[in-house]
């Protein structure tokens, strides 16, 4: 990251949108159990105020994180198409034996489900960052040292 503004995929840019609408009505609801200052019953009750106290303040946090990162990206304006940064979609073949060739998208955080995230921090992410098309990269994997090299770098076809 270049501890400037950074851009965000659209990938990344709905699922953290789809986190902050989940986070918000989860805030609503928790915040709909408070008492507001009334006078509470026994320890056990003041404990389940105080813990949805806690959990209001942990919300907040994360809303007011996402809406930043929203901002800053919108201050990026769009991902580059010059050289592999946080937002871009990059096309890349591996060195495998089949030669797989794949595009992933470069985030801050990747979905469990969306194997096109790839986050910035990760091995490949990290080796990819910077770098142009036709650069080679080499990352360690749990299997080990692995390659690929870039094809395209944005939306448009690869020609393949």
């Amino acid at each position: 990251m270049t501890g400037g503004p950074e851009p965000i995929s659209d990938a990344a840019r709905e699922a953290l949108e789809r986190e902050l609408a989940d986070l918000r009505a989860e805030r609503e609801t928790v915040a709909a159990t408070l008492r507001g200052g009334e006078r509470v019953g026994d320890r056990a009750d003041e404990a389940d105020e105080l813990q949805r106290g806690t959990e209001l303040d942990r919300l907040d946090t994360r809303i007011a994180e996402i809406n930043g990162r929203l901002r800053e990206a919108a201050v990026a304006g769009p991902p580059r198409t010059d050289k592999v940064g946080v937002g871009s979609t990059v096309t890349v073949r591996f060195a495998d034996a089949d030669a797989t060739e794949t595009t992933v998208q470069i985030g801050e955080v990747a979905e469990a489900l969306d194997r096109t995230l790839v986050t910035a921090d990760s091995p490949l992410g990290r080796a990819l960052l910077g770098r142009r098309v036709g650069d080679t990269v080499n990352y360690e994997t749990p299997e080990g040292r692995s390659t690929a090299v870039v094809l395209s770098l944005g939306d448009e076809d690869n020609g393949s």
